[in-house]
């Protein structure tokens, strides 16, 4: 196990060089970084991160497609969504498995959900004594869908219940939540305090933790986010998040 402060050092010492404004550029968080309005800004953040696996430039391009048949007014479209608007998206494909059918129940669901709820915060909140989002992300999952677990959209959203990592509803909830000095993640969300968020964690934070002796799990689910979130929080117990960007810039540069 490396020396725990020197570790430290070194974690604080990248996530406050990738915890950059350059970092938006090629990233999916470009896509909320469009609006300010806040509904637009969770609206696009959220069906952004829903379909981010797979290349960044594909992730991108198909968040584009979304958006432009949304005429770029997110939270308009939503709230006036016809069930005959889904004619006009033109393309034979979303996002590699995402496709029309899910695209439109995700529509339904937000138009719904909008119309009794002014912000999504309002699904992911804690309850007390939580310290984590296993139980959140479970009730946010079955609400959005409305208690349908039948339709092929749900596999979009993971289940923490079901051990998944949840590694792009933390990504989006980091977009939300964390207060960013450096204008990269959003901050919005303020009912939400940010030294609850853990790492989105998949394969490649996994692969850099473990060669740096943060997590010693093979396996990328929740446990193993429960594992992180132990040796985070002892280097910064209200901004552990912050670490993504460690883990994710040190990965891309090569370091390893």
């Amino acid at each position: 196990m490396p020396d725990t402060e020197f570790l430290k050092d070194f974690l604080d010492e990248k996530a406050d060089l990738y915890n950059h404004i350059d970092f938006i550029e090629n990233d999916p968080i470009q896509i909320p970084h469009r609006f300010s309005l806040k509904q637009d800004i969770e609206i696009a953040g959220f069906l952004t991160a829903t379909i981010s696996w797979g290349t960044r430039k594909s992730i991108l391009t198909d968040a584009d497609k979304i958006l432009s048949w949304m005429g770029n007014s997110p939270y308009d479209f939503i709230l006036n969504y016809n069930e005959k608007d889904i004619d006009a998206f033109q393309h034979s494909s979303v996002h590699r498995t995402f496709n029309k059918e899910d695209l439109e129940n995700f529509v339904k669901n937000l138009n719904r959900i909008y119309k009794e709820h002014e912000s999504l915060e309002n699904l992911f909140l804690l309850k007390e004594g939580e310290t984590n989002f296993y139980h959140s992300f479970h009730r946010f999952r079955t609400e959005f869908f409305n208690n349908d677990e039948q339709h092929r959209s749900t596999k979009h959203v993971s289940s923490t219940y079901k051990n998944s990592s949840a590694k792009r509803l933390m990504m989006y909830l980091r977009w939300m939540v964390r207060q960013d000095r450096k204008g990269v993640d959003f901050g919005i969300w303020q009912n939400i305090d940010q030294k609850y968020l853990s790492i989105p964690l998949d394969v490649h934070t996994g692969n850099i933790s473990r060669k740096l002796n943060i997590i010693q799990r093979k396996q990328n689910d929740w446990k193993t986010v429960e594992e992180m979130d132990l040796a985070l929080r002892k280097f910064d117990d209200q901004d552990p998040a912050k670490y993504d960007f460690a883990l994710f810039g040190v990965g891309i540069a090569k370091e390893f």
